[in-house]
């Protein structure tokens, strides 16, 4: 099958899709045949309303390449806007197949300078914006007997980073997210999963760096373009096997990440003292503890 028929009938949302890498995704799923619903408010990175209408430009050139497209300004942060983006859905193209969540905001803070409002209007955006999109869409899903979400989460998540405590908290979040409604959905045909980019985008950009000049040089493969193919790849009929799985994608390079599961054990019959832990346990699985590394030493070389 084509890549111009490879997700022709289906229906999908891509949130925050006016720019960045929910643009390529857009893009992309438009390109391939689908319906979408670009989804994005027209907000600055911190989330302060711009007065932009991205995501038209957008949808307007879906269309103009002779693809379907509406553009919606509805706000994932709010639970009932998010029920009317999933009815625009229903009302102008019959049906939804998928939602990508992509939209995103960053209030960059070491913790200890990281407002109550801060915090809060990250996690709105990412987590309670993921959930609120998927509770809307996840009833028609269960009642058509399928569907497909995709999750943006990170590797500042996954792994960590400085000065992003509430998008690394709201970015682990979403993994959480993924996994309950993979778990929760399975029966009804319905999958989810995420992928952790790497990509060159605004947000990226916006992180202070005194060498950013070279450092974005040597990441100049990592395009948000480079993103979209996997998106909505887990968003068709070939990845019906691949359901609450995590990846990482870097230029040409896709990871399958690990997930939580016990590495090591010990047990004492008798149970545990501070005494024990000290000279027993900490011993014997010193060597399996999970280093303190941020993304940039787990993935150190150059993306290829």
């Amino acid at each position: 099958m084509s890549n111009e028929q490879a997700m022709a009938g289906k229906v999908f949302i891509v949130t925050g899709s006016g720019n960045g890498i929910g643009r390529e995704i857009a893009l992309a799923a438009g390109a391939a045949g689908a319906a979408v619903v670009v989804n994005d408010i027209g907000a600055a990175l911190d989330g302060a309303l711009s007065g932009q209408s991205p995501g038209a430009e957008v949808a307007a050139q879906i269309v103009a390449a002779g693809g379907r497209a509406i553009a919606d300004r509805n706000s994932v942060a709010d639970p009932s806007a998010a029920d009317a983006m999933v009815e625009t859905a229903l009302r102008e193209f019959g049906r939804v197949d998928g939602v990508i969540n992509c939209a995103g905001i960053l209030r960059d803070k070491m913790v200890w300078n990281m407002s109550y409002d801060d915090w809060d209007a990250v996690l709105k955006v990412h987590l309670y914006g993921a959930f609120n999109v998927s509770r809307a869409a996840a009833r028609h899903f269960k009642e058509q007997k399928g569907g497909t979400f995709v999750h943006l989460t990170s590797t500042a998540g996954l792994i960590g980073n400085f000065g992003q405590a509430n998008y690394s908290a709201a970015k682990m979040g979403m993994c959480g997210l993924s996994r309950s409604l993979a778990l929760e959905m399975a029966r009804y045909n319905v999958r989810s999963n995420c992928i952790a980019p790497y990509a060159i985008t605004r947000m990226m950009t916006s992180i202070p760096r005194p060498d950013k000049d070279e450092w974005l040089a040597k990441r100049a493969a990592m395009k948000a373009e480079r993103i979209a193919p996997l998106a909505v790849f887990l968003s068709g009929d070939a990845a019906t096997e691949v359901n609450g799985q995590i990846f990482t994608v870097r230029g040409n390079e896709i990871f399958v990440m690990s997930q939580p599961r016990p590495i090591r054990g010990v047990h004492r019959s008798e149970g545990w003292t501070l005494a024990t832990l000290g000279s027993h346990f900490l011993p014997s699985v010193k060597a399996n503890l999970v280093p303190l590394e941020t993304g940039l030493e787990v993935f150190p070389w150059d993306a290829i």
